[in-house]
């Protein structure tokens, strides 16, 4: 198989990150005899440094040629103290998102048995946990029109559905429900807003084709709850796009950390695979970060993106093989303990890489 894959390192951690994203596609291309072919762009707070834009005219025409693109971070400390800035590295991502039509957002809330004690959440309510979410991406508050008024002390976002945008992303998580457990939660808060009672009317109707999915609706508030209270009840869950960036980092104590979780945003074409976590300036250049999301990521850039189904087990069962052999990084190590051998951000990508090897030397 060949295949064009853009690689935007972004901000803060970002490049630190995908580097071993980066190389653990090279590995894989290596072993599996694929021609996975690299090609690098600006986004986000590095792009507005060079450019004085969030989102270039060359990254934006190299993402269309592209196959799938391995993403790392976006933002930057200043701008969140200085709400007032009109150019914000966020406008990149937003961007690039609406030109390529990544409509869905898929979020895997892996959990490996070994990161158990990670989490804050007990063992016995973790155990067994196994969630889809299907994010859509490119409508709600974030699109809509925003307006201040000339004193500034009004502000306004319009909060704004179109029955396509839910039509065509609870098509894609009723179809992953079928081929999981069947069960497919959808969230909300009809009992207030607009825009969530034309959401819930549309998934009402769009259930009518998939009798043999088990549908639930819940309000927001409650299935932030749910999720901590009893993660397990939870197989497909499908939301806005306000509601599932909030819900999918609290999913994140339930793996342990942002460092683990990874994230593919799809459409009908080009994929845009990154991990969930932020560019994390308190620690850029540290060599503290997990890199394990972003190689996750570029296992589900191999699942989702291009079919190679084993491949991307082979790169998920190697992270498990190393985790049980009592490596982590600072995000997921006990520190409490002596047990585990806490590595870095480079000595992890390179380990990985190294378990790989020797995986495939085994068979």
């Amino acid at each position: 198989m060949k295949k064009n894959i853009l690689v935007i390192p972004g901000d803060g951690i970002g490049p630190e990150v995908t580097t071993w994203g980066k190389a653990a596609l090279e590995k894989i291309a290596e072993i599996f005899g694929h021609e996975f072919l690299f090609d690098e762009a600006l986004m986000g707070h590095a792009a507005i440094e060079v450019t004085g834009d969030p989102l270039p005219d060359e990254t934006l025409e190299k993402a269309r040629k592209s196959d799938a693109i391995l993403f790392g971070a976006i933002g930057h400390a200043k701008y969140d103290n200085d709400p007032s800035l009109k150019v914000r590295p966020e406008q990149g991502l937003l961007k690039i998102r609406k030109e390529l039509g990544l409509f869905a957002n898929l979020r895997p809330i892996l959990l490996f048995d070994e990161l158990l004690q990670a989490s804050s959440i007990k063992p016995e309510i973790l155990r067994g946990t196994d969630i889809l979410f299907f994010r859509e991406l490119t409508g709600d508050v974030y699109f809509g029109e925003k307006t201040r008024s000339e004193d500034r002390n009004t502000a306004s976002d319009l909060m704004i559905y179109h029955r396509y945008e839910i039509e065509r992303i609870a098509h894609k998580a009723y179809q992953a429900a079928q081929q999981r457990n069947k069960r497919l939660c959808s969230v909300d808060k009809a009992n207030v807003l607009e825009s969530s009672r034309l959401w819930r009317e549309t998934v009402q109707e769009i259930a009518k084709q998939y009798p043999d999915v088990e549908t639930e609706h819940m309000f927001i508030d409650n299935a932030a709850m749910q999720l901590i209270k009893n993660p397990k009840k939870f197989d497909v869950v499908l939301t806005a796009n306000l509601f599932g960036d909030i819900l999918t980092d609290e999913a994140s104590q339930i793996a342990g950390s942002m460092g683990m979780l990874a994230s593919a945003s799809v459409g009908e074409s080009t994929g845009f695979f990154e991990p969930i976590h932020g560019s994390a300036h308190d620690i850029a250049g540290k060599d503290l970060a997990n890199p394990l999301a972003s190689i996750l990521s570029a296992a589900l850039m191999l699942e989702i993106g291009f079919g190679l189904k084993e491949e991307a087990k082979l790169l998920v069962d190697t992270i498990d093989e190393v985790l049980k052999e009592g490596f982590r990084t600072h995000d997921i190590a006990d520190q409490s303990t002596n047990r585990f051998k806490v590595l870095g951000t480079a000595e992890m990508g390179k380990l990985v890489l190294k378990f790989l090897s020797q995986k495939i030397n085994q068979s």
